[in-house]
Protein backbone atom coordinates (compact mmCIF):
# COMPACT_ATOMS: atom_id res chain seq x y z
CA UNK A 1 0.00 0.00 0.00
CA UNK A 2 0.96 2.97 -0.67
CA UNK A 3 0.74 6.63 1.16
CA UNK A 4 1.06 10.37 0.57
CA UNK A 5 1.71 12.40 3.61
CA UNK A 6 1.22 15.99 2.84
CA UNK A 7 2.89 17.62 6.21
CA UNK A 8 5.05 21.37 6.48
CA UNK A 9 6.34 19.96 9.95
CA UNK A 10 9.44 18.12 8.81
CA UNK A 11 10.05 16.09 11.98
CA UNK A 12 6.77 14.94 12.28
CA UNK A 13 7.07 13.75 8.71
CA UNK A 14 10.15 12.37 9.40
CA UNK A 15 8.89 10.86 12.01
CA UNK A 16 5.27 9.60 10.69
CA UNK A 17 6.35 8.39 7.80
CA UNK A 18 9.13 6.16 9.42
CA UNK A 19 6.38 4.46 11.76
CA UNK A 20 4.66 3.94 8.75
CA UNK A 21 6.80 2.68 6.88
CA UNK A 22 7.97 0.04 9.47
CA UNK A 23 4.25 -0.97 8.97
CA UNK A 24 5.49 -1.46 5.69
CA UNK A 25 3.50 1.26 3.89
CA UNK A 26 5.17 2.80 1.03
CA UNK A 27 5.48 6.76 1.77
CA UNK A 28 5.99 9.40 -0.23
CA UNK A 29 6.45 13.12 1.82
CA UNK A 30 5.56 16.90 0.09
CA UNK A 31 5.39 20.16 2.40
CA UNK A 32 3.21 21.97 1.05
CA UNK A 33 -0.80 21.57 -0.71
CA UNK A 34 0.22 22.23 -4.20
CA UNK A 35 3.45 19.82 -3.92
CA UNK A 36 0.47 17.34 -2.89
CA UNK A 37 -1.71 18.16 -5.47
CA UNK A 38 1.36 17.70 -8.31
CA UNK A 39 1.96 14.21 -6.52
CA UNK A 40 -1.20 12.81 -6.59
CA UNK A 41 -1.88 13.07 -9.92
CA UNK A 42 1.52 11.52 -10.87
CA UNK A 43 1.29 8.22 -9.06
CA UNK A 44 -1.76 6.35 -7.95
CA UNK A 45 -1.96 6.41 -3.67
CA UNK A 46 -4.37 3.77 -1.46
CA UNK A 47 -4.49 6.98 1.01
CA UNK A 48 -3.64 10.45 1.32
CA UNK A 49 -2.76 11.62 5.19
CA UNK A 50 -3.06 15.36 5.03
CA UNK A 51 -2.31 18.02 7.07
CA UNK A 52 -4.59 21.05 7.02
CA UNK A 53 -2.27 24.03 7.79
CA UNK A 54 0.11 23.92 4.96
CA UNK A 55 1.52 26.72 3.01
CA UNK A 56 0.90 27.51 -0.49
CA UNK A 57 -2.48 25.55 -1.10
CA UNK A 58 -4.19 24.33 2.31
CA UNK A 59 -5.39 20.94 3.25
CA UNK A 60 -9.17 21.90 3.14
CA UNK A 61 -8.51 23.41 -0.41
CA UNK A 62 -6.49 20.49 -1.21
CA UNK A 63 -9.45 17.54 -0.07
CA UNK A 64 -11.58 19.74 -2.18
CA UNK A 65 -9.85 20.05 -5.13
CA UNK A 66 -9.03 16.32 -5.52
CA UNK A 67 -12.61 15.02 -4.45
CA UNK A 68 -13.75 17.65 -7.33
CA UNK A 69 -11.49 16.09 -9.80
CA UNK A 70 -12.67 12.43 -9.30
CA UNK A 71 -10.01 11.54 -6.49
CA UNK A 72 -11.76 9.21 -4.51
CA UNK A 73 -8.54 7.71 -2.45
CA UNK A 74 -9.13 7.51 1.31
CA UNK A 75 -8.48 10.96 2.87
CA UNK A 76 -7.09 11.09 6.84
CA UNK A 77 -6.78 14.50 7.78
CA UNK A 78 -4.23 15.89 10.58
CA UNK A 79 -4.82 18.87 12.31
CA UNK A 80 -4.29 20.37 15.82
CA UNK A 81 -7.54 21.89 15.84
CA UNK A 82 -10.41 19.84 18.05
CA UNK A 83 -12.97 21.67 17.31
CA UNK A 84 -16.72 20.22 15.47
CA UNK A 85 -16.35 23.20 13.12
CA UNK A 86 -13.10 22.26 11.62
CA UNK A 87 -14.17 18.45 11.79
CA UNK A 88 -17.10 19.23 9.86
CA UNK A 89 -15.26 21.75 7.32
CA UNK A 90 -12.68 18.85 6.60
CA UNK A 91 -15.46 15.90 6.24
CA UNK A 92 -17.62 18.56 3.86
CA UNK A 93 -14.40 18.64 1.67
CA UNK A 94 -14.10 14.96 1.19
CA UNK A 95 -12.42 13.88 4.06
CA UNK A 96 -12.70 10.27 5.56
CA UNK A 97 -11.51 10.67 9.13
CA UNK A 98 -9.93 13.28 11.15
CA UNK A 99 -6.89 12.43 13.78
CA UNK A 100 -5.96 15.57 16.10
CA UNK A 101 -2.54 16.20 17.13
CA UNK A 102 -0.30 15.01 18.42
CA UNK A 103 -0.43 12.06 16.97
CA UNK A 104 -0.95 8.82 18.62
CA UNK A 105 0.56 6.14 16.57
CA UNK A 106 -1.27 3.29 17.17
CA UNK A 107 -4.95 5.07 16.42
CA UNK A 108 -3.40 6.41 13.29
CA UNK A 109 -2.21 2.84 12.29
CA UNK A 110 -6.03 1.73 13.35
CA UNK A 111 -7.65 4.54 11.41
CA UNK A 112 -5.63 3.57 8.54
CA UNK A 113 -6.54 0.29 8.31
CA UNK A 114 -10.22 1.06 8.76
CA UNK A 115 -9.92 3.50 5.69
CA UNK A 116 -7.72 0.69 3.62
CA UNK A 117 -10.24 -1.72 4.60
CA UNK A 118 -13.31 0.05 3.38
CA UNK A 119 -11.29 1.17 0.03
CA UNK A 120 -10.43 -2.09 -0.93
CA UNK A 121 -13.89 -4.66 0.11
CA UNK A 122 -13.65 -6.54 -3.04
CA UNK A 123 -10.59 -7.49 -2.85
CA UNK A 124 -9.75 -10.93 -2.11
CA UNK A 125 -8.44 -11.59 1.65
CA UNK A 126 -5.70 -13.89 0.65
CA UNK A 127 -3.60 -13.93 -2.22
CA UNK A 128 -2.69 -17.47 -4.07
CA UNK A 129 -0.65 -18.92 -6.49
CA UNK A 130 -0.58 -22.72 -6.48
CA UNK A 131 0.82 -23.59 -2.94
CA UNK A 132 1.79 -20.09 -1.89
CA UNK A 133 -0.66 -18.04 0.20
CA UNK A 134 -0.25 -14.57 1.34
CA UNK A 135 -2.21 -12.74 3.79
CA UNK A 136 -2.23 -8.94 3.87
CA UNK A 137 -3.67 -8.76 6.92
CA UNK A 138 -1.16 -10.57 8.79
CA UNK A 139 1.68 -10.13 6.76
CA UNK A 140 2.14 -13.79 6.69
CA UNK A 141 3.54 -16.24 3.70
CA UNK A 142 3.37 -19.58 3.78
CA UNK A 143 4.29 -22.30 0.82
CA UNK A 144 2.27 -25.45 1.79
CA UNK A 145 2.97 -26.23 5.62
CA UNK A 146 5.96 -23.95 5.48
CA UNK A 147 6.12 -20.65 6.94
CA UNK A 148 8.76 -17.98 5.32
CA UNK A 149 10.02 -15.37 7.21
CA UNK A 150 10.77 -12.16 4.51
CA UNK A 151 11.99 -8.61 5.12
CA UNK A 152 9.95 -6.22 4.27
CA UNK A 153 11.26 -5.72 1.02
CA UNK A 154 10.93 -9.13 0.20
CA UNK A 155 7.03 -9.38 0.95
CA UNK A 156 6.46 -6.37 -0.90
CA UNK A 157 8.01 -7.59 -3.78
CA UNK A 158 6.33 -11.01 -3.51
CA UNK A 159 2.73 -9.32 -2.95
CA UNK A 160 3.54 -7.16 -6.25
CA UNK A 161 3.96 -10.20 -8.17
CA UNK A 162 0.82 -11.92 -6.86
CA UNK A 163 -1.48 -9.55 -7.82
CA UNK A 164 0.37 -9.33 -11.41
CA UNK A 165 0.25 -12.68 -11.77
CA UNK A 166 1.74 -13.65 -15.28
CA UNK A 167 2.09 -10.01 -16.19
CA UNK A 168 5.86 -9.13 -16.55
CA UNK A 169 7.01 -6.44 -14.37
CA UNK A 170 10.47 -4.40 -14.77
CA UNK A 171 12.80 -3.63 -12.14
CA UNK A 172 11.95 0.03 -12.77
CA UNK A 173 7.98 -0.95 -12.05
CA UNK A 174 9.10 -2.66 -9.20
CA UNK A 175 11.24 0.35 -7.43
CA UNK A 176 8.31 2.66 -8.42
CA UNK A 177 5.58 0.14 -6.32
CA UNK A 178 8.13 -1.13 -3.13
CA UNK A 179 10.44 1.80 -2.59
CA UNK A 180 9.42 5.25 -1.85
CA UNK A 181 10.55 8.38 -3.90
CA UNK A 182 13.21 10.08 -2.12
CA UNK A 183 15.09 6.56 -1.62
CA UNK A 184 15.00 4.90 -5.11
CA UNK A 185 18.18 1.95 -5.28
CA UNK A 186 19.75 0.83 -7.96
CA UNK A 187 18.01 -1.65 -9.75
CA UNK A 188 20.80 -3.95 -9.09
CA UNK A 189 18.99 -4.07 -5.63
CA UNK A 190 16.06 -5.66 -6.77
CA UNK A 191 18.09 -8.53 -8.62
CA UNK A 192 19.48 -9.23 -5.00
CA UNK A 193 16.07 -9.11 -3.06
CA UNK A 194 14.62 -11.25 -5.74
CA UNK A 195 17.34 -13.79 -5.71
CA UNK A 196 17.25 -14.17 -1.54
CA UNK A 197 13.38 -14.17 -1.88
CA UNK A 198 13.54 -17.16 -4.18
CA UNK A 199 15.69 -19.14 -1.95
CA UNK A 200 13.69 -18.77 0.66
CA UNK A 201 10.41 -20.33 -1.43
CA UNK A 202 12.61 -23.05 -3.22
CA UNK A 203 13.99 -23.91 0.91
CA UNK A 204 10.19 -24.55 1.70
CA UNK A 205 9.09 -26.75 -1.13
CA UNK A 206 8.94 -24.06 -4.25
CA UNK A 207 10.00 -25.07 -7.68
CA UNK A 208 13.65 -22.99 -8.30
CA UNK A 209 11.25 -21.00 -10.98
CA UNK A 210 8.55 -20.20 -9.42
CA UNK A 211 9.51 -16.35 -10.25
CA UNK A 212 10.37 -16.49 -13.75
CA UNK A 213 13.36 -13.88 -15.24
CA UNK A 214 12.12 -12.83 -18.52
CA UNK A 215 15.47 -11.61 -20.33
CA UNK A 216 15.18 -8.04 -20.89
CA UNK A 217 12.16 -7.78 -19.37
CA UNK A 218 10.92 -8.01 -16.18
CA UNK A 219 9.83 -10.74 -13.76
CA UNK A 220 6.57 -12.70 -13.18
CA UNK A 221 5.33 -16.20 -11.88
CA UNK A 222 5.53 -19.40 -13.23
CA UNK A 223 2.29 -20.42 -14.91
CA UNK A 224 0.58 -23.04 -12.44
CA UNK A 225 0.09 -26.21 -14.35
Amino acid sequence: MRILLVEDDVRLAETLAEALTDQRYIVDVVTDGEAGWNQAKILDYDLLLLDVMLPELDGISLCHRLRSHSYSMPVLMLTARDTVSDKITGLDAGADDYVVKPVDLQELFARIRALLRRGNVSSPPILEWGNLHLNPSTYEVSYGPNMLHLTPKEYGILELLLRNGRRVLSRSVIIEHIWSLDSPPEEHAVKVHLRSLRQKLKASGACEDFIETVHGIGYRLKQID
